[in-house]
C-alpha cells in the first residue's frame, strides 16, 4: 500500500531544528539549496493547493497560485495572480484595463509600458508578486477564443508590445509571466490538442514574439503551454524550454507550467519546467519517488529549486512589501481611459466624425451593457463599467429616452435570464446576448426626434472556448436588420449613422460596411470604455489606432481557415474531458491541428498573394492627414538603420503609427513573404504642419529567415526594400538598402547540423 508523504512532510514546518540554519537572501541561494531536504525541494517546485487545508482561506479569493513556504530557511510563499487586463480576484475591486488586442492596436510601446506600470502598482497594493501576463500567442485565426487577450497576428508587433508591458510591470518590482509558450493558438481541446507545424514556421512565427520579449525585457517567468507540439507536450519538451528558450534566446528566468497541466513530473523538470502549478500532492510524491529510482536526477531538481529561489528573492513578498488591499482605482481608471482611446481604430468615416454633442438615438444592447473585457484569466472584478450610454451622457449628448428605457430593461432581463439558466461562466465565457428586434415605428420616431444614430454590436469570448463561425464571426439576422433599417430610415431623414464594434476579434464587415456613415472598432476597451469611445467619437482624442490583425472579406479567405475548429459546438472545448471515449482518436482540428499555411499567417498571406481584404493589417483612419518624406535605410555594422519624416498635413493635431516593413531577397529559400514587419513606432502628438522623424534600429539578424535543414538563421545578401507606413498593403514611402554578404546565426552545433531542438521537432513529425 502506497503511503502518503504529506503527514511526514508537514512535520518539517513544525519541528524545531537543533542546528543553526541559513536564511534565504539573494547572495546565498546555493547554500540554501544545499541545506534543503529532498522533501523541501519537492514541495518548493510544486505549487500548493490553495483551496485545500491547511491553506484554505489564507489567500485572497481568486488568487491564481501560491508557492510552498519553508520558514526554517526564510523562504516565504509568493503569490501569482491572473492579469492580462488587470488583476483577477473574485471579490476585491481592481481596474479592468483594455485588452491586449486593443493595446497592440495602439502601436505604442510607451502606452503599453504605462499600462504595465499601472498593473504593477495595483499588484503591490494587492500583495501580488507575479502577474500571469502578458498573453502573447499569435492571432493565427480570427476565431481563437483568446484573441482579445493576445496582441497580434505579427510576432514583431506582439513581441515588442509585450516587452514594453513587461518592462512597465517589472519596473515596479513585480514579476510577469509571458505566456503561453508555444504554438498555443486555439482553445478547443487546449489541454490535449497537438499543434503540428514545421520548424521554420515555429521559429519565424510562433516563438519569435517570445524571443523579442526576452531580448528586450527578460520577463521573470515564462509559462509553458498545455498543448502538444508535434507530438510532444510543451511542458516536457527540452528542445523547446532549454535548447530554444534558454540556450538560444538567452532566457534567464523561471519556467512555470500552465495551471493543472499535470504531465510526467520528472520529465517536466528535466525538460526545464521549474515550477509546477497549480500543484498537487501527487506531483511532490512523484518527484521523491523519481529521485529514489533514478528517473529524476538531483541536478535537474536543484536547477528548478534554484530558479524558484532566484524568483522569490526578487519579489515584493520577500522584499518587505506591505499590501493594503486599496489600489488607486482613480489612477487606474485614468490610465485605462487613456489607453483605450489610443487603440481604437476608425474603420470608416464619411466626414461625420468627430461629432458634436447632439440628440442621439442609441441602438444595440451593448450600447447599454458594454463588454469591458473577456472571460477566464482575463476577467476582472472592476468597480464600475462605463457604458456607451453613460459616456455619451457625460459628454453632453442627449439620448433618446424611449430607447434608453427599452434597452436598459432588456439588458437587465437578459442578464438575469443568463444567470438563472446557468449560462454565465466566468472561465468559459458569458453567453452572447441576443440583439433586440426594434419595430419600424420606433426607428421612424427616433429618426424624427434625433440628429444622430449610434449602433453598438458586441462580441464576447473567453478561455477554453473558441468562437464559432456562424454564431459569432458572421452577424446575426437581427443585427443585419438593425443596421439596414436604422440606416435606411435615418438616411431618408438626412441624418447620419455610426456603428461601434465592441468586439473580441474580427467580425464579417463586407456585407454591411457600406451602409453606415462611420465605423469605429472599440474592441474590449476596459472599464472606462464608454468614456473612451466618446473621446474618439467627439474628437477629444484624434484616433490613431491601427489594426493588429487582418479583417478578411470572408472567413475562408484566410490561409489555414479550414485548419481550425470553426464549427465546433461542444459546450466544453476540452474534448477529451467531454468525450473520454474519443481520447487519442485523430480528430482533425480537435485532437490535432495542422498549421498548413506555414509562415503565411495574416497579412503575410494576403499581401504575398495579392488577395483583397475587408480591412488590412495596420489599417486605421485619422481626423487629419499625414505625409511621409525623406525615407532612408542603410546597414551599419550589425544594424539596419532606417527612418522617415512624418508631417501632419491636416487641420487638427494627431498621432501617426508607422511600421517598418522589409522585403528580402530569396537567398537560399524557395519563398518568402512579400514584406514583413520588422519594427514600428508612433509619433508624438503633431500639431498641424509639424513634422517628426522616426528612426528605427533593427539588428540585421532580425531580417533573417530560418533554414530548417541547417538549423540556422540566414540573412541573404542582395538588395532589400524598406517600406514605411502602418498599412501592410499601402506603404507611404520606400527606401532600398544592400547587404553585401550573407549572415548566418546558428542555433547550436556546427552549421551543417540541425540543433538538438530541431532534430527533436523534425523527428516527431515523421
Amino acid at each position: 500500500m502506497k503511503r502518503s508523504l504529506f503527514p511526514c512532510l508537514c512535520l518539517i514546518f513544525i519541528c524545531a531544528v537543533s542546528q543553526a540554519q541559513p536564511k534565504l537572501d539573494k547572495n546565498n541561494i546555493p547554500a540554501i539549496v544545499k541545506a534543503m531536504t529532498p522533501e523541501e525541494k519537492a514541495l518548493l517546485v510544486v505549487g500548493i493547493q490553495k483551496d485545500k487545508e491547511p491553506w484554505k482561506g489564507k489567500f485572497l479569493p481568486g488568487t491564481g497560485g501560491v508557492t510552498y513556504p519553508i520558514p526554517r530557511l526564510g523562504i516565504p510563499s509568493i503569490v501569482m495572480m491572473d492579469g492580462p487586463v488587470g488583476i483577477r480576484l473574485d471579490e476585491n475591486l481592481t481596474t479592468c484595463f483594455p485588452t491586449g488586442l486593443l493595446t497592440a492596436a495602439s502601436w505604442d510601446k510607451d502606452a503599453a509600458r504605462r499600462i504595465g506600470e499601472a498593473i504593477g502598482e495595483e499588484s503591490l497594493a494587492m500583495g501580488n508578486d507575479v502577474i500571469l501576463a502578458p498573453g502573447m500567442n499569435i492571432l493565427r485565426n480570427p476565431l481563437n477564443g483568446r484573441n482579445f487577450e493576445y496582441f497580434s497576428e505579427d510576432p514583431v508587433l506582439a513581441g515588442l508590445i509585450a516587452a514594453a508591458y513587461v518592462n512597465g510591470v517589472q519596473s515596479k518590482g513585480v514579476g510577469t509571466s509571458a505566456k503561453h509558450f508555444a504554438a498555443n493558438n486555439q482553445e478547443t481541446n487546449r489541454l490535449d490538442g497537438d499543434s503540428r507545424l514545421d520548424t521554420r514556421t515555429l521559429r519565424e512565427i510562433y516563438t519569435k514574439a517570445f524571443e523579442l520579449c526576452v531580448r528586450d525585457s527578460q520577463p521573470w517567468t515564462i509559462m509553458a503551454s498545455y498543448n502538444y507540439l508535434n507530438g510532444e507536450y510543451t511542458q516536457e519538451s527540452r528542445g523547446l524550454l532549454n535548447d530554444i528558450l534558454r540556450e538560444e534566446f538567452g532566457f534567464k528566468g523561471l519556467v512555470v507550467t500552465d495551471w493543472t497541466g499535470k504531465r510526467n513530473t520528472p520529465k517536466q523538470i528535466h525538460a526545464g519546467s521549474d515550477l509546477l502549478m497549480g500543484g498537487h500532492p501527487s506531483q511532490t510524491e512523484h518527484i521523491l519517488e523519481s529521485l529514489a529510482d533514478g528517473s529524476l536526477n538531483t541536478e535537474d531538481l536543484d536547477r528548478a529549486v534554484t530558479k524558484v529561489l532566484e524568483l522569490i528573492v526578487k519579489t515584493p513578498a520577500f522584499n518587505g512589501n506591505k499590501p493594503n488591499l486599496k489600489p488607486d482605482l482613480d489612477a487606474g481608471a485614468k490610465a485605462a481611459r487613456e489607453l483605450a482611446s489610443e487603440g481604437m481604430v476608425l474603420l470608416k468615416n464619411n466626414g461625420i466624425l468627430p461629432a458634436k454633442a447632439a440628440k442621439t438615438a442609441l441602438f444595440g444592447v451593448y450600447s447599454y451593457d458594454l463588454i469591458q473585457g473577456g472571460n477566464g484569466a482575463a476577467w476582472v472584478h472592476s468597480p464600475h463599467v462605463v457604458s456607451l450610454a453613460e459616456g455619451l451622457g457625460n459628454a453632453g449628448f442627449s439620448l433618446d429616452a424611449d430607447l434608453c428605457k427599452l434597452y436598459e430593461g432588456y439588458a437587465s432581463f437578459i442578464a438575469e435570464d443568463l444567470k438563472n439558466n446557468h449560462r454565465v461562466n466566468v472561465h468559459v465565457g458569458d453567453a452572447q446576448k441576443p440583439e433586440l428586434e426594434i419595430t419600424p415605428f420606433l426607428i421612424e420616431k427616433s429618426a424624427k426626434d434625433n440628429d444622430l444614430a449610434v449602433i453598438t454590436l458586441g462580441r464576447i469570448s473567453g478561455e477554453a472556448r473558441d468562437r464559432i463561425l456562424g454564431k459569432d464571426f458572421l452577424l446575426q439576422e437581427n443585427e443585419i436588420n438593425l443596421i439596414e433599417n436604422v440606416c435606411e430610415v435615418f438616411h431618408a431623414a438626412g441624418k447620419k449613422v455610426v456603428v461601434v464594434l465592441n468586439i473580441c476579434g474580427p467580425v464579417e464587415t463586407a456585407s454591411w460596411s457600406y451602409l453606415p456613415d462611420a465605423i469605429l472598432c472599440a474592441w474590449l476597451p476596459g472599464q472606462e470604455g464608454g468614456n473612451a469611445i466618446v473621446d474618439v467619437l467627439g474628437g477629444k482624442v484624434n484616433p490613431s489606432g491601427k489594426l493588429p490583425m487582418t479583417f478578411p472579406l470572408d472567413y475562408f479567405d484566410a490561409a489555414g481557415a479550414e485548419d481550425f475548429p470553426y464549427d465546433f459546438h461542444s459546450d466544453r472545448a476540452n474534448e477529451s474531458a467531454v468525450h473520454p471515449e474519443r481520447r487519442g482518436l485523430p480528430l482533425k482540428n480537435i485532437a490535432y491541428t495542422d498549421y498548413s499555411e506555414g509562415i503565411y499567417v495574416g497579412y503575410r498571406y494576403f499581401c504575398t498573394n495579392g488577395k483583397p481584404v475587408a480591412y488590412p493589417f495596420g489599417y486605421g483612419l485619422s481626423y487629419t492627414g499625414f505625409e511621409y518624406s525623406a525615407a532612408f535605410a542603410k546597414v551599419k555594422g550589425d544594424k539596419l538603420i532606417a527612418g522617415v519624416t512624418v508631417t501632419n498635413t491636416g487641420a487638427v493635431a494627431g498621432k501617426e503609427a508607422v511600421g517598418l516593413y522589409v522585403a528580402a531577397p530569396l537567398g537560399s529559400f524557395k519563398d518568402k513573404p512579400s514584406r514583413e514587419l520588422r519594427e514600428f513606432g508612433k509619433t508624438r502628438l503633431l500639431q498641424p504642419g509639424e513634422s517628426q522623424t522616426l528612426t528605427f534600429m533593427v539588428p540585421v539578424r532580425q531580417l533573417a529567415s530560418f533554414n530548417s535543414e541547417k538549423s540556422r538563421w540566414e540573412t541573404a545578401k542582395g538588395v532589400y526594400s524598406a517600406f514605411f507606413g502602418a498599412d501592410a498593403t499601402r506603404p507611404e514611402a520606400e527606401a532600398g538598402f544592400k547587404i553585401t554578404s550573407p549572415v548566418y546565426i546558428l542555433g547550436q552545433g556546427p552549421s551543417s547540423q540541425p540543433t538538438r531542438a530541431d532534430m527533436r521537432f523534425r523527428n516527431s513529425r515523421k
